[in-house]
C-alpha cells in the first residue's frame, strides 16, 4: 500500500528555515481512515483466526471507532456489535447511521458502566449476553493495535521530529516503537487531563524519545473556539488537505504555534501524521450547525 507523504510550504517555515511534510494516512479508506485502519487490521485478523463470528467495541455517540470497525467487520463478514456511551437519542446522529448501515448491532450503557469496561466481570457478563466475542477496546488500543500502527513509519520517514495526535495512545506507541533514537516524537493531546494516558503508552514501549503536549487541546475533547474553526477552514484553502475538528486540526495548530514560537531549531524537518477521523466532522456540523470540510 503506497502512502502519500507531501511537504507544505509557507512564510512562517522558509523564515524558520524548517520543512514540514504531511503523511496522509487519512487517504487509506474514506471510513476506515488512518490510524483506525492500522489499529484494527490484526485484531481482526485475530477474530478470524480464532474462529470468532462477531466483534465487540465501545465508544462514544461519535466514534470513529464505532464507524471504522463497523465497516472492516462488515467487510470481512463478521458481526459487530459497539456499546456507546450515553443514552439512547430519539434520532441517530450521522456517524451512528453509518454504523447501523454497515450491520453494526448498538446497546447503550450508562456512563458509570462505560468507565468499568475493562473489568473482567463485565466483559464475562456481556459474553452472556452476546456470546463468544471478539473484544475491541476503546479505540482499538491494544497490543495488535499497537503492533498494526508500528507500520505507520516506515525507513523513509527519516525526519528530526515526528508529530502525532494522541487520544487513548495507541497510535504514538506503535510511532514510538518503530521510530530511531535520534528522532523525537510529540503527542498532541486532544484531550484534558487524563493522568492515565503517559502510564498507558509506557505500557506499550520501553523507549523516551517522546513528549506529550497538552497545550493545544482547546479544553477538551471535540471542544473547539473560532480561532480552531478558522484554521481548519483556512488549512483547507491553502493547502488543500481537510482536517478533523477533534484530532489532526489540534496537531497542526499546535505545530504551526510552537514553530512560531521558536520551539523548533532552524534546519529541523517535522513530519505530521494525518491520522483522519473527518467522518467525525459530519457529527460536529450536525451538533453546532458547523461548516467543516468532510
Amino acid at each position: 500500500m503506497k502512502i502519500k507523504t507531501e511537504q507544505i510550504t509557507s512564510r512562517l517555515l522558509s523564515e524558520n528555515d524548517i520543512k514540514l511534510y504531511v503523511k496522509r494516512i487519512d487517504l487509506i479508506d474514506k471510513y476506515i481512515s488512518g490510524n483506525k485502519w492500522y489499529k484494527l487490521k490484526y485484531n481482526i485478523e485475530s477474530a478470524i483466526h480464532n474462529s470468532k463470528k462477531s466483534v465487540l467495541t465501545f465508544g462514544g455517540a461519535y466514534s470513529n471507532h464505532l464507524l471504522a470497525t463497523a465497516v472492516i467487520a462488515n467487510k470481512y463478514k463478521l458481526k459487530s456489535i459497539g456499546l456507546v456511551r450515553g443514552e439512547k437519542k430519539q434520532n441517530l446522529n450521522p456517524i451512528l447511521r453509518l454504523v447501523e448501515q454497515y450491520g453494526m448491532h448498538i446497546n447503550y450503557i450508562s456512563r458509570r458502566y462505560y468507565r468499568m469496561r475493562d473489568d473482567k466481570n463485565i466483559i464475562s457478563n456481556l459474553k452472556k449476553i452476546y456470546g463468544d466475542f471478539y473484544l475491541i477496546p476503546q479505540g482499538g488500543t491494544n497490543n495488535l493495535g499497537v503492533v498494526g500502527a508500528q507500520e505507520i513509519l516506515t525507513d523513509l520517514d527519516n525526519q528530526n521530529y515526528i508529530c502525532v495526535p494522541v487520544a487513548t495512545g495507541g497510535t504514538i506507541s506503535g510511532i514510538i516503537n518503530t521510530s530511531n533514537t535520534k528522532q523525537k516524537i510529540l503527542g498532541f493531546k486532544s484531550i484534558k487531563g487524563d493522568g492515565d494516558l503517559e502510564e498507558n503508552i509506557k505500557k506499550y514501549t520501553n523507549y523516551n524519545n517522546w513528549d506529550l503536549i497538552d497545550d493545544y487541546n482547546f479544553g477538551g475533547f471535540a471542544k473547539y473556539d473560532v480561532q480552531l474553526l478558522n484554521f481548519v477552514k483556512n488549512f483547507d484553502l491553502k493547502y488543500s488537505i481537510k482536517l478533523d475538528i477533534i484530532y489532526t486540526s489540534k496537531m497542526m495548530f499546535g505545530l504551526f504555534d510552537l514553530i512560531q514560537k521558536g520551539y523548533f531549531k532552524r534546519k529541523s524537518t517535522i513530519l505530521a501524521i494525518h491520522t483522519g477521523g473527518l467522518q467525525g466532522n459530519l457529527g460536529m456540523n450536525e451538533r453546532f450547525n458547523l461548516n467543516l470540510p468532510v
